[in-house]
């Protein structure tokens, strides 16, 4: 999804957002990023009881959430490799929120498990030659569209000098 493109609304939550105007107009008080992270967070239920989580966005929305509560930035796979290298999660955390989210998502538009896991892997290592790295010098992401990934977006770590 492009950056600050509203994402397809699933139709359960359509139907709750035209059950009041209250709760859609701070539905479209959101950002679109918060509007995504709520989309996201529903279709990630698969289960017809967890897919029941709609029903909670009116209350959320009242209560002046702006995002799920309970909704994961970092992949489970991600966060426990992270939590066992300090200095690779510490490089992590030096992302900005642009290459943050672009650096999950890359992790996450794998539906295959084990792409999933290569891709975590893949990052953690690049992080923590980075991190290995003078100080001078901070992650970034970049996204190329070229033609050896079949015009899908892959996300590549690499240096910038930081001015301190």
């Amino acid at each position: 999804m492009e950056k600050g493109i509203d994402p397809k609304l699933p139709a359960d939550l359509r139907k709750v957002l035209v059950a009041s105007a209250r709760t859609k107009a701070q539905w479209d008080d959101l950002t679109p990023i918060g509007r995504r992270d709520f989309v996201s967070w529903i279709e990630s239920a698969k289960q017809p009881q967890t897919r029941r989580r709609v029903e909670s966005v009116p209350s959320r929305l009242a209560s002046g959430k702006r995002r799920p509560c309970c909704y994961t930035t970092v992949p489970m796979n991600l966060y426990t490799a992270l939590k066992a290298h300090p200095k690779t999660k510490a490089q992590c955390k030096q992302l900005s929120p642009d290459e943050h989210r672009d650096f999950v998502g890359w992790i996450n538009a794998a539906k295959d498990p084990n792409e999933r896991a290569r891709r975590v892997e893949e990052s953690c290592k690049k992080l923590a030659a980075q991190a290995s790295a003078s100080g001078t010098k901070r992650t970034s992401l970049a996204r190329h569209r070229t033609s050896a990934f079949g015009g899908k977006a892959d996300i590549r770590i690499s240096e910038r000098h930081v001015c301190f």
